[in-house]
């Protein structure tokens, strides 16, 4: 029985130490792939980070773009106000048709046609003589518009006007691009973070399996400690057992030994000083 016990206690330790390899190979394996989660989630997290200010920029420019909008709206509502106005004046005066500025733009139109384009003869000469018609009617108004103090007071108010309410138009316009840029990088990042973090999480999930059987591992492995430490106590005992029956016997074979010199003693037989010792060792002396 004790050599089965033995037998049994060796194929236990072979098993103890692949367990333990095992185990260490699975733990050293896992902390590999912890690592590269962690630096995932480093990475995640400072592009999440970033998306952030993205998002703040963006919601900043769009409560710029807010506030212009306001502005430039409060221009145009005093622009359509003095325009009223100055349709008034017109209609008193008799300055009715097209407004000075509409005249001037005009006139620029048909004198950068004249400088750019290649005209037969005939329709230089008409196109020559509208622009001087125009021009004269532009004089004309502006002349009235001089006479007049508060239709050019006007005027000069409403250009004023539409100068703060095409700047803040601009302002209306750029921060709005700011915004969209700002809107696009965030999206972009915060894409680009999901994305690590979606591997992070696919990562995790092996880190998690391998972890979950080098638990395993270390699980069989105190099992299996256990069993040979039980096994070791049993084969101590029987070992201990077996001395203590082998001392025994070394004892009952003296005390038959001296007993047989002691009945030769007896009967007045000649011993040894070794038998003697033996007597005397065995208390029968």
């Amino acid at each position: 029985m004790l050599k089965e016990l033995q037998d049994k206690r060796a194929i236990l330790k072979k098993e103890l130490e692949e367990y333990r390899d095992k185990r260490n190979e699975l733990n050293t394996d896992a902390s590999k792939w912890s690592t590269e989660r962690n630096e995932l989630n480093r990475k995640s997290r400072a592009l999440m980070d970033e998306a952030q200010h993205y998002k703040h920029e963006r919601d900043e420019h769009n409560r710029k773009v807010s506030d212009c909008k306001v502005e430039r709206d409060t221009y145009n509502k005093k622009i359509n106000e003095i325009n009223t106005r100055i349709d008034t004046i017109k209609k008193n005066c008799n300055l009715t048709g097209p407004s000075v500025s509409e005249l001037k733009k005009e006139i620029d139109g048909l004198e950068f046609k004249q400088q750019t384009q290649v005209l037969s003869p005939e329709k230089e000469r008409d196109l020559v003589t509208t622009i001087a018609s125009i021009v004269s009617e532009y004089k004309s108004k502006m002349q009235e518009i001089e006479k007049n103090s508060e239709l050019k007071s006007a005027l000069e108010e409403l250009d004023t006007l539409r100068e703060e309410a095409s700047k803040h138009h601009d302002k209306v316009t750029e921060y709005a691009d700011l915004a969209q840029e700002y809107h696009d990088k965030m999206i972009k990042v915060f894409k680009e973070g999901e994305g690590i973090r979606s591997k992070s999480d696919r990562v995790h999930k092996k880190f998690v399996k391998i972890q979950d059987e080098a638990d395993r591992q270390h699980h069989l492995f105190i099992k299996t400690q256990k069993e040979i430490r039980e096994l070791d106590k049993t084969i101590h005992s029987i070992m201990r057992k077996g001395r203590e029956d082998k001392r025994k016997v070394e004892r009952l074979k003296v005390r038959q030994e001296a007993e047989e010199i002691y009945n030769l003693f007896r009967h007045g037989e000649k011993i040894s000083t070794e038998d003697l010792m033996l007597l005397q060792r065995s208390d029968l002396l």
